[in-house]
């Protein structure tokens, strides 16, 4: 626990990895055009107007995959109080999570796109603005195969496999020019920054930037700031570097109740 240098002494705590920053959290509902229903969640800063609205695409659910996968779970816990941004965040069809099970089957990428225009509409039903997808490994395809829509102003992925997006998905996006940026682990077990490289250059504007010393899955705190502060730099370029501290309440997800257990710091 740190001092602020100033004459009133606010502790400044660092996070750690089950910290649970104040939001405004809703549990959501969408329902794709195939008629399913898939559970999710918004979480909104508590006072300021979002300065940018970020969609999150999970990993691959038959790996265990889900919208509580850490590194998505920790945004939607700490973003919308340290970067003042909207987390919308959902189960794709068939996927189960501590929220919920989601209608429907895996379809291998392919319907998950109408769980993504759902997610979509009900963003443009919030009037949500600066919309962008961050999308991680299974996550990332859907992005490419059906993210290249209009509001959306870009999208970051984080280990793209480039397993199930062709390359007449890439080539949408070169066309359209819409920011694309891929994060990819020096260790990745599906695509290493080289191969990324080659395989990303028809998209003329998508910024390749290797992660040293990271695997696929972003285990660990270090890695899971630097895929906020990288994907957070391209979103929201007016923002300092987060400091991934705070001087308010900060309350810990406990695993074994499935909740938080509040802080003593108000």
């Amino acid at each position: 626990m740190l001092e602020a240098p100033n004459s009133e002494q606010v502790l400044v705590t660092e996070l750690v990895s089950n910290s649970v920053l104040p939001a405004n959290r809703e549990a959501i509902e969408l329902t794709t055009s195939d008629g399913l229903k898939l559970v999710g969640e918004l979480a909104l800063p508590i006072s300021a107007r979002p300065k940018a609205t970020l969609l999150l695409l999970h990993p691959n659910p038959t790996g265990g995959g889900m919208m509580d996968s850490h590194l998505f779970k920790k945004a939607a816990w700490r973003l919308p109080a340290l970067a003042d941004v909207a987390i919308l965040r959902w189960n794709t069809r068939g996927t189960c999570s501590a929220a919920g099970r989601s209608e429907g089957e895996y379809d291998k990428g392919n319907a998950e796109g109408l769980d993504l225009a759902a997610a979509l509409e009900f963003a443009k039903s919030r009037s949500l603005e600066n919309i962008w997808l961050v999308g991680w490994s299974f996550g990332t395809d859907v992005t490419l195969m059906h993210g290249n829509v209009d509001p959306v102003q870009g999208a970051v992925l984080f280990s793209p496999p480039l397993m199930w997006s062709k390359a007449e998905h890439l080539q949408t996006w070169a066309d359209s020019g819409r920011p694309l940026t891929a994060l990819v682990p020096e260790l990745d077990d599906y695509l290493k920054p080289p191969e990324a490289s080659d395989r990303f250059a028809v998209v003329p504007q998508c910024e390749v930037v290797a992660v040293p010393e990271c695997r696929h899955l972003w285990v660990g705190e270090k890695f899971v700031r630097i895929a906020w502060n990288q994907a957070l730099k391209r979103i929201c370029p007016q923002l300092p570097e987060l400091s991934w501290t705070w001087d308010g309440r900060m309350d810990r997800w406990n695993d074994l109740t499935g909740g938080v257990s509040p802080s003593d710091k108000t």
